[in-house]
């Protein structure tokens, strides 16, 4: 079943048998897990070995015998090389199926709390052109693929696009992103062509040195248009004549920013962004309600799906009018705008002070005036003087980031024995263990999971707890 070849060990014709995290494939030899790159269960196939531990081995596919049934052909030229659309040789109604067991073993083997019987997952109505922003990264030294390195052409040239895998300073240049729709890969292409033309220069991250650092585009069903540049270097004269081509060029952009970051990473929420030309907002709308968007506003990245989430989460909610609903890390208010309309108050806290400014306006364009938002630490904020002040809830809904809640907000919600949570989380792991924290209390009654990036192993869930008698 193996043998050494030049110093590898080479498993051969391995039957892969399911997925992993971070969109690997399993497959075990010898009592032993073998994690895997670019592979599909029921797959057959020779493999190298490229880290062995007592308990695991990882390795990458140098052929394959039998083409697992489950396959599909990848639609984009850059599948196997960006790492950004994991799963594109998977057939989708098998991509979401195996999302829908991630949600099932994250909760069985890192919760152990008591399950219903869980719903069938949501899938995503759009496959492609699903998100509603991208970050595209400027690189003075691009990644090269394989066939580039062999043949034996020089190895020059920058890019404009997504950050390779495991490798921080390299950028692969996109041609075509199926991503987001047009004119995303139009603005993109377009604003390389014109820093090439122009000299002007790319990032180069380990030196710290050049003028384009990152494009950011971001758009709305409305059709509205957001385009954000970012520079490292201050040269008002080559920003201008870029800001300018893009004014001009992409006349259907209605919010034009940039912002000069000149520290070592690339985050801009600490930054002043500069209105260039348009509106300093664009709006997305949710049924009758409008939000919003600033540019360092949070929104769920997949328009569409996000209004099949907020239905689930209203709807398990169960709100008859009469209810104090606490929205945690609230954001940009859009669930608790969502729900608003069916409660006496709600109360949301987020810890970004940007997203409640745009939470406030988003409820009071909405008419929403029973909306009150505070910004603060979840765990500070969320305390007794804080219980002792404001109506206890009826219904919580919580929405953390992937790291889940605070300890110590678990601990409040238990003290404060709301007699429902909707729990919104994008990472069903530290679910799972919030999850077994609050079963000292509360007992699960509905688990949907919902997809909301296709062909990732990315996958969304809500649940429902109910206090126990």
């Amino acid at each position: 079943m193996s043998r050494k070849k030049h110093k590898d060990l080479i498993l051969e014709k391995v039957k892969i048998t399911d997925f992993a995290a971070e969109g690997k494939s399993i497959a075990k030899l010898d009592g032993k897990v073998i994690f895997i790159e670019k592979a599909v269960p029921q797959d057959v196939a020779d493999l190298r070995v490229t880290k062995k531990k007592s308990s695991f081995m990882e390795a990458q596919v140098i052929q394959i015998h039998e083409y697992s049934p489950l396959r599909a052909e990848p639609f984009c030229s850059h599948f196997g090389i960006c790492g950004g659309c994991q799963w594109q040789n998977l057939q989708y109604e098998h991509q979401i199926r195996f999302k829908q067991q991630q949600v099932v073993d994250n909760l069985t083997r890192i919760g152990k709390v008591q399950l219903p019987d869980i719903n069938p997952i949501i899938g995503s109505k759009n496959s492609s052109h699903y998100r509603n922003k991208l970050d595209f990264t400027f690189s003075n030294k691009r990644w090269f693929t394989e066939a580039e390195i062999k043949s034996g052409e020089p190895l020059e040239g920058v890019g404009l696009g997504f950050h390779i895998a495991g490798r921080f300073d390299k950028v692969l240049d996109l041609q075509t992103c199926h991503l987001q729709a047009e004119p995303s890969n139009a603005i993109r292409l377009a604003v390389k062509q014109f820093a090439l033309d122009n000299s002007l220069t790319f990032f180069n991250l380990v030196a710290q040195t050049g003028l384009l650092r990152n494009l950011i585009i971001r758009s709305t069903s409305t059709g509205e248009l957001m385009v954000i540049v970012q520079f490292f270097e201050q040269n008002e004269e080559s920003i201008k004549k870029l800001m300018t081509f893009l004014k001009i060029q992409f006349p259907q952009i209605t919010s034009l920013y940039y912002v000069v970051n000149q520290k070592r990473n690339e985050t801009f929420h600490d930054q002043e962004l500069l209105l260039f030309d348009g509106k300093p907002y664009i709006t997305e709308q949710l049924e009758n309600l409008q939000f919003r968007i600033s540019p360092k506003s949070f929104f769920q990245t997949n328009s569409l799906q996000a209004l099949e989430l907020y239905r689930k989460v209203r709807e398990y909610a169960g709100l008859q009018g009469s209810e104090v609903v606490y929205d945690l890390y609230t954001g940009t208010g859009s669930i608790a705008c969502f729900v608003a309309p069916n409660a006496r108050q709600v109360i949301g806290i987020e810890y970004v002070p940007e997203a409640i400014a745009d939470a406030k306006i988003n409820a009071q364009i909405n008419g929403l005036a029973n909306t009150t938002f505070y910004a603060g630490d979840m765990a500070q904020l969320l305390n007794e003087e804080f219980l002792a002040t404001h109506p206890r809830p009826d219904v919580v809904i919580t929405d953390p980031p992937r790291a889940g809640m605070h300890e110590t907000v678990v601990k409040m919600l238990l003290k404060i024995g709301s007699p429902k949570i909707v729990y919104v989380s994008c990472n069903p792991a530290t679910q799972a263990r919030d999850l077994a924290l609050l079963d000292e209390k509360y007992e699960v009654k509905v688990v949907q999971p919902v997809d909301m990036f296709p062909h990732t192993q990315h996958v969304e869930n809500i649940v429902l707890l109910a206090l126990r008698n």
